[in-house]
């Protein structure tokens, strides 16, 4: 139970931060985080990005194959796990998190950062993926890929955060200007 999470909100906001990370598994009791990615997003313009790879346990070879991350790149580049997590959470301050499928990222970073440094994450959060369905109810998939193909966005060559950060924004931006222009 993660008591003191924030909550999940539905709104359109000017001043944000878009979060994604990659992991060494889906379940957030047992695989690691490997990297966390965020921009900042002030009247709807990206100000600043964050990007930190994280030594880990293991990198294996589903990870790299997804995200092109292997373990020399890892064990060259990355960084202890607590210092990214406190990086990270300078750079967010009380943002509202904005992500695809944010549930899996704010998860796993809530675990890691009351683990890690006896921290909550409490930032409230607004799901991409969570709008999609509700903006777009007759699209038959909701992924990332999927939405930035409806936006015709510039397709993404990597599946990694900080790529996906910058991608899940145009989505957030491009959903919220659909919802606009279909009432106003």
């Amino acid at each position: 139970m993660r008591e003191f999470k924030g909550n999940s909100l539905i709104k359109e906001l000017d001043d944000y931060t878009v979060v994604d990370i990659e992991t060494t598994s889906l379940d957030s009791r047992n695989g690691e985080i490997l990297e966390i990615s965020a921009i900042r997003v002030r009247n709807k313009k990206v100000v600043d990005t964050f990007s930190k790879l994280i030594k880990v346990s293991y990198v294996g070879s589903f990870t790299t194959h997804l995200t092109g991350i292997t373990n020399a790149e890892m064990l060259e580049y990355g960084e202890d796990l607590t210092k990214v997590l406190e990086d990270f959470l300078a750079f967010l301050g009380d943002d509202v998190i904005v992500g695809h499928n944010v549930n899996f990222d704010v998860n796993f970073l809530y675990d890691n950062l009351e683990s890690e440094l006896g921290i909550f994450l409490t930032n409230d959060y607004i799901d991409t993926l969570r709008l999609s369905r509700m903006f777009l109810p007759k699209l038959k998939h909701h992924r990332l890929d999927d939405l930035i193909t409806y936006f015709n966005l510039e397709k993404r060559c990597e599946h990694r955060a900080l790529n996906d950060s910058i991608l899940t924004n145009q989505v957030y931006l491009s959903l919220w200007g659909l919802q606009n222009k279909i009432y106003n």
